[in-house]
């Protein structure tokens, strides 16, 4: 069955109907080798060529699932079979919590986009660390998306983001500090470099693993780069490119509250890599994300600076195979473009 054909079904149903029932298949799978072979026989593709080694770690392909959707790691093994490089999970919090009201999660289909206001609903860290614990080492890199909770107010913040790295430290590979979504009230507050330097100078010593700070692409270049400097100076590995967007002018049909992700959001994050990268590319791992949905794109991104991309979006609107689809080709251009490996083509438009 072609793609275009569960799409048209997947779409008669709400939003979050439709991802829990794609979260409900994607775990089923899991919990069965054969079908999880088969999965990675019709979506995994493999050439070394798009091989890197980062943080120490050996990432088989650039293209990660962004965070928001595995959010409680329940889908991480069927990811991985689909063929991505690297699994964000969460956002996650210390305590459960429940998320925004719904509905909370819409399309944008005239314009390939989806905007969120989830609230960081998830599981909790006792529930998702016992999920990680069965199944950590993994195959590939995995990374903890963390953030507070809701009813933690901001001056209280910093020992959320403690609690959760002292509990993940030896069961994930990375951390990804969500300070920049727009679904909790009052998150993007702590973009401050007071924030930041206080944060990176009490879970640093917490941790071996490498801290990346994902930022909001609202912000204007004279910011990002000011809080991107920060952190990096006090200790942040990477920087990921970006979270949703709170610009509403963009469509028509937005709703006037949540974060735009999909096409809709490509050029500003595209911009801001590009800007940001002059100064940072060198200095720390840029991962970029945001309206990524094909092998040139994220082609351009990488030559951008990124070392490594991420999708969400463009899975929904384009199915399974987009990571093989983008992975393949990926491979034959930069054989074309006379390199030997993907490494030796990022940030090549910088040079």
């Amino acid at each position: 069955m072609q793609y275009n054909t569960i799409k048209n079904i997947f779409f008669k149903f709400d939003p979050e109907t439709a991802h829990h029932i794609a979260e409900i298949g994607l775990k089923s799978a899991s919990k069965f080798p054969f079908a999880l072979n088969i999965l990675k026989k019709n979506f995994t593709y493999k050439n070394e060529i798009l091989n890197q080694n980062i943080f120490g770690l050996n990432f088989p392909n650039p293209i990660g699932i962004a965070g928001g959707f595995d959010k409680n790691a329940t889908m991480i093994k069927s990811l991985f079979a689909l063929g991505y490089g690297h699994i964000e999970y969460g956002t996650l919090t210390p305590k459960p919590q429940s998320g925004n009201a719904k509905p909370r999660l819409f399309r944008l289909i005239e314009e390939e986009s989806i905007q969120n206001a989830m609230g960081f609903n998830n599981d909790g860290s006792v529930v998702i660390k016992n999920r990680i614990e069965d199944i950590y080492p993994f195959e590939i890199p995995i990374f903890c998306n963390i953030g507070k909770n809701k009813i933690t107010p901001n001056a209280e913040a910093i020992n959320d983001y403690i609690n959760l790295v002292k509990i993940f430290s030896e069961i994930s590979d990375s951390f990804v500090i969500n300070i920049s979504s727009p679904n909790t009230p009052n998150l993007r507050d702590l973009q401050e470099e007071s924030f930041i330097n206080d944060l990176f100078l009490a879970i640093k010593p917490l941790t071996s693993k490498p801290i990346i700070l994902k930022i909001s692409p609202d912000m204007s270049i004279e910011k990002s780069l000011q809080i991107c400097t920060t952190a990096i100076k006090n200790g942040a590995n990477g920087i990921i490119l970006t979270n949703t967007t709170i610009d509403y002018s963009l469509s028509k049909n937005a709703k006037n509250f949540g974060g735009i992700s999909g096409q809709l959001l490509k050029n500003r994050s595209k911009t801001l890599l590009k800007e940001l990268a002059k100064e940072l590319f060198g200095k720390t791992i840029l991962i970029s994300s945001g309206g990524i949905n094909n092998a040139d794109e994220a082609y351009e991104r990488i030559k951008l600076g990124a070392n490594l991309v991420q999708i969400y979006t463009a899975f929904i609107y384009n199915g399974p195979r987009i990571c093989y689809n983008i992975n393949s080709k990926l491979a034959e251009m930069i054989k074309k473009d006379g390199y030997e490996n993907i490494s030796q083509a990022v940030g090549v438009n910088l040079k």
